[in-house]
């Protein structure tokens, strides 16, 4: 592959139809492109294949190979009298193209064959078959020539043939091809791969091109001599000249054949790194795989050092390194003695390192750093870094290479390789060698830690769009769980809730938006925040998922979502529920233990638009459980979901010590199942409900003397309940309240009502529907200072409005007992 077969190349994108020579005895002539899937399948059939095997593309994709391209007879490696060199290639060839197609052979491979055209009867060709690396389905890149054709072609006699292919032969994957000539052909040597890249993104078709001059031989071994000259070499090299006497030029070709075995034994290393590391996207097992994949065959000892940042999984600033840059020791792979290493330079280890250090070097420009001896002054002036631990005697007499590990131009860390001083030195191939290795191992490690950190950005986003629900409030005990669908998509559209309700109520929430992922969580996040808005308004259940639904199309048509609602009042013992598209509730009787479905109307998804909304009441009793969850749970791919829902009753109605332990029975019950690739959202309830012992009630007249009696009752109601030290600040802040709702009512008497709860609750009821607001009193107003008393004084307060008109209520913190 010379420069004069540049010029006799045909124009772009159409090739020669006969052989083309230049002065030089070289040519090419146009190749047949087949490319073989896993399964043994045609999944590339060229216009160069096409003419030659008279075979339209149409009916040659998708065929198998070994079918199509039947061998009736193959060249013999022993046959001597053919004009293409080696002609069946190297040793151990088998029967032919054939079995090369069928995965039946070693590769690559190459040789000569007689195949049985379609419409035109056996064709004469030469064949070269490779192995495609990646990870994409193809499997095997095939080139075949017409040999009668090359034999007549005008070139005359020559001994040496070779394939080359070209970047526009519109297959999957052969955009990849001239970038990657090294892994798909092992043993082409560095400069042989750029010098045929540049020709093949130049010349853009599949050619053939031999010289009666260059040595490029036809077996797919690149850059190695033929077999029967290397017999030839090593029988002259018996009869090699006495010492001091010029060495023939044959001769000196024995050390470029060391030379190409080198490259070859180096590219085949790196290969085998290549596979073996990346094989997870766990961070610390990448490390480890990085570090046990130099050692021993390529190094004696690997310490790899990341940046403090990277280990941790978090952003940094991508700028170049400096003196006070942490680098931690995360991995170190030896041959040594155990214990030598791990004594001295422990894994775990954080330090800088200064200017002056070969270390300091690397990461700043990013280049590999060649020390082939480690000198005594080197040694010691390394070891001076290592407060009260000599290290010299692990590397003084070593060789040093220090690589950069590299992602899109920025240094996440190095590798210090030392070799033991009875091993070869490391050389400038070796720098190549780990300049490449480096250049992966930083891929692989980017992208673990790339991982790493949207994990921890998934998990934070996740854990702040998810609530943090008190275990118990007014009446009940809550616990919850949340399960992510896989481990690479930890954010949801699942969803749950509780929110604080007036007079002592609870609302319960769970949701589910239809997808995953990001986009899915932002429309999770709105829907959770609209739905605490309106339950903190006291909007009854249907209504507040017909509002859900109305905000849900104004936000786009492109998301749906379900949602279960539920309060809970621990007074009247009820539930109010209602549904929108959701998988229905469980509810728990503690009388019997029995569990039940609760038969709700189930309503259309929010977002659908549209569809009207109903709400039940049920009556429960002190002790009974409500169970809400999201389908993930109780849906399983290819199971009716009505087993799940069976299984949910099943494990709700177990006895359990606690809310937790009851929780985890669901979860353990539903998820061994496997299948569930959902997010799962869970809620459980036991409704303990307030007695009637626990809540006073009084209907004062609307008059002025209403405040003193408001006084009177709360004083005698908190000494009843033995709360005496709560009774000053009671009565100061319910003859607020009271004096206002007597200021703003209108005809019907002012209710007031105590609860004994987890707190003291205090409400107070008017016929106004106009909400009070904190105000800033002026030094000489009478007025608007009783809400910021009542704010300075009480746990929480909050007014909402209601069917008759409005309420405002306080809390008292208990006393401990």
């Amino acid at each position: 592959m010379d420069r004069g077969t540049e010029r006799n190349a045909p124009p772009h994108g159409h090739p020669g139809e006969g052989t083309e020579t230049g002065q030089d005895g070289a040519g090419r002539i146009p190749l047949a492109v087949v490319v073989v899937d896993r399964d043994g399948l045609v999944s590339h059939w060229s216009a160069g294949a096409r003419r030659l095997f008279a075979l339209p593309k149409e009916e040659a994709l998708g065929r198998p190979a070994a079918d199509l391209l039947p061998v009736t007879g193959a060249l013999s490696e022993d046959d001597e009298d053919s004009p293409y060199g080696d002609g069946a290639a190297y040793d151990g060839l088998g029967p032919g193209l054939g079995a090369s197609l069928g995965g039946g052979l070693a590769y690559p491979a190459a040789g000569r064959a007689r195949l049985a055209a379609s419409g035109t009867g056996r064709v004469d060709v030469l064949w070269w078959a490779y192995p495609l690396v990646g990870p994409g389905r193809e499997r095997l890149l095939v080139l075949a020539a017409d040999a009668e054709r090359l034999g007549t072609g005008g070139a005359g006699v020559f001994e040496r043939i070779a394939p080359g292919f070209a970047l526009h032969t519109d297959f999957p994957g052969s955009a990849d091809l001239a970038r990657r000539l090294p892994e798909i052909l092992p043993s082409m040597s560095v400069g042989d791969s750029a010098r045929i890249a540049s020709q093949v993104l130049e010349l853009g078709y599949p050619i053939l091109e031999f010289s009666q001059n260059d040595r490029v031989p036809v077996t797919p071994d690149w850059g190695v001599p033929r077999r029967v000259e290397r017999r030839e070499r090593r029988e002259r090299a018996a009869r090699a000249p006495t010492a001091g006497e010029p060495v023939p030029e044959e001769l000196r070709d024995e050390s470029e054949d060391l030379e190409y075995a080198a490259v070859r034994e180096r590219l085949e290393f790196l290969n085998e790194v290549s596979s073996r590391i990346g094989t997870s996207l766990d961070l610390s097992r990448t490390i480890v795989e990085v570090s046990r994949a130099v050692v021993p065959r390529f190094t004696d000892v690997a310490g790899t050092y990341l940046r403090e940042q990277v280990v941790a999984g978090e952003g940094f600033d991508e700028g170049v390194p400096d003196t006070t840059t942490l680098w931690h020791r995360v991995a170190l792979e030896h041959t040594d003695e155990p214990g030598r290493w791990d004594d001295v330079v422990p894994v775990g280890e954080a330090m800088p390192f200064p200017a002056h250090t070969p270390f300091f070097q690397c990461m700043t420009t990013g280049e590999p750093v060649l020390v082939p001896h480690i000198s005594e002054e080197m040694g010691h002036a390394i070891a001076s870094q290592f407060d009260k631990r000599d290290i010299r005697p692990l590397i003084t007499g070593r060789s040093m290479l220090v690589v950069p590990l590299k992602a899109r131009q920025v240094v996440l860390g190095f590798m210090i390789l030392l070799r033991h001083p009875e091993r070869r030195l490391f050389d400038d191939m070796d720098r190549v060698t780990g300049a490449e290795l480096a250049a992966r191992a930083g891929l692989v490690l980017d992208n673990a830690r790339m991982y790493t950190y949207q994990e921890n950005v998934a998990e934070t986003l996740q854990d702040s769009m998810l609530p943090h629900i008190p275990p118990r409030m007014a009446g009940c005990d809550i616990a919850t769980r949340y399960l992510p669908g896989t481990l690479l998509g930890r954010i949801g559209g699942d969803w749950f809730d509780a929110v604080k309700l007036p007079g002592a109520r609870t609302a319960f929430v769970v949701g589910d938006v239809m997808g995953h992922g990001l986009n899915s969580a932002a429309m999770m996040g709105q829907l959770r925040t609209a739905v605490q808005t309106m339950a903190a308004l006291d909007l009854p259940p249907a209504q507040l998922l017909r509002n859900l639904d109305d905000l849900a199309q104004r936000l786009g048509d492109t998301y749906l979502a379900t949602c279960l609602y539920a309060v809970y009042d621990p007074i009247a013992g009820e539930l109010r529920l209602a549904n929108a598209g959701h998988i229905p509730p469980v509810l728990v009787r503690a009388a019997d233990g029995r569990s039940e479905l609760l038969d709700l109307p189930t309503g259309a998804p929010i977002g659908v638009g549209g569809v009207p909304f109903a709400a039940l009441r049920v009556r429960v009793e002190p002790g009974d459980r409500l169970v809400m969850c999201t389908d993930g749970l109780v849906e399983v791919r290819g199971e009716d979901i009505g087993v799940g829902l069976a299984t949910l009753c099943e494990s709700a109605a177990h006895p359990a010590a606690s809310m937790d332990d009851a929780c985890d029975t669901i979860i353990r019950a539903l998820n061994v199942r496997g299948g569930r690739n959902d997010d799962v959202a869970l809620l459980m309830a036991r409704l303990g409900g307030i007695g009637p012992a626990d809540v006073a009630e009084w209907r004062l007249t609307a008059e002025p003397p209403a405040s003193g009696r408001a006084r009177a009752v709360v004083r005698e109601q908190l000494h009843a309940w033995g709360l005496r030290e709560l009774v000053d600040s009671a009565e100061l802040l319910v003859s607020e309240l009271v004096t206002n709702a007597v200021l703003h009512s209108h005809a019907r008497p002012v209710a007031l009502r105590l609860v004994r709860g987890d707190t003291l609750l205090c409400e107070v009821e008017d016929d106004d529907h106009e909400l009070p607001a904190l105000t800033d009193a002026r030094p000489m107003d009478e007025a608007g200072r009783g809400l910021r008393v009542v704010s300075a004084l009480a746990r929480a307060w909050g007014a909402s409005r209601t069917t008759a008109g409005k309420s405002v209520w306080f809390e008292l913190t208990l006393p401990r007992r």
